[in-house]
């Protein structure tokens, strides 16, 4: 029977508090294979008194070999995963809501008592995303307007539309979704599409700037650029086909 290599790890362990990432340590090591030696620090004497001892400023700490390798991250690098950085960018955010945005559209279509055209699934996507878009601005619309002044345009010239956009990206997404006053929702979905559209666009692509996206909240860590860009031209198009459509029908 092979026999697993080992690992030690201190991790306070109290009444009223254990430490997450001891557990997150815990589990990616005996993920990996490791036999893991899990040593309790149970009150906040015994977990200064081994900070000192080790000369190490935070727990949990992993020493494989007798070396030691650190906290989690330190782990998770020791085993080859990626760690993000402070400040490192990432489409992570976007790509989640945009995917969920499908499923929704396709799983309302699905229960859809009758048979709906394919552009419905289309146009529901994009309504959904809106909305979710909008929800991820409307947690902290002050951190969202303070980012949304470092390219926006129209709200570099007027502040307050830095307040209003959220809004008017969620109502524009839900009258869509709804299918209901297309005369108002599509000219708004219009217009701060295009606003933003051709903001993304000469922030990145004329004035060569790298900065943050807004689009997902004030905490946003996706870079400003094509994606960007997407967001604010599925508006513009949702604005332009929603009339037309209904001047078909």
């Amino acid at each position: 029977m092979a026999v697993l290599p080992k690992a030690s790890l201190y991790r306070m362990v109290m009444p009223d508090h254990i430490c997450p990432y001891g557990l997150k340590a815990k589990s990616l090591l005996a993920r990996k294979g490791y036999e893991v030696e899990d040593h309790w620090l149970k009150t906040q004497a015994e977990t200064e008194s081994f900070r000192k001892e080790h000369g190490v400023e935070t727990t949990p700490q992993t020493f494989i070999n007798q070396k030691r390798i650190g906290g989690y991250d330190d782990v998770r690098r020791f085993f080859g995963q990626h760690v993000p950085e402070d400040g490192e960018t990432s489409y992570r955010p976007v790509i989640a809501i945009f995917l969920m945005s499908l499923l929704l559209a396709v799983a309302v279509t699905w229960i859809s008592p009758t048979p709906v055209p394919a552009i419905t699934i289309v146009e529901r996507f994009v309504a959904i995303a809106m909305c979710l878009l909008a929800v991820q601005k409307l947690q902290n619309v002050e951190s969202f307007s303070t980012m949304f002044l470092n390219y926006d345009l129209l709200a570099r010239r007027y502040v307050p539309y830095g307040y209003v956009y959220p809004f008017a990206e969620a109502t524009a997404g839900l009258l869509m979704l709804a299918g209901a006053l297309t005369w108002f929702s599509a000219p708004l979905a219009l217009v701060i599409g295009g606003i933003g559209a051709v903001s993304v666009f000469k922030a990145v692509y004329i004035d060569k700037r790298e900065l943050k996206c807004a689009c997902v909240g004030g905490d946003s860590s996706v870079p400003l650029g094509f994606v960007s860009l997407t967001e604010n031209l599925m508006m513009v198009a949702m604005g332009i086909w929603m009339p037309v459509r209904m001047w078909l029908v």
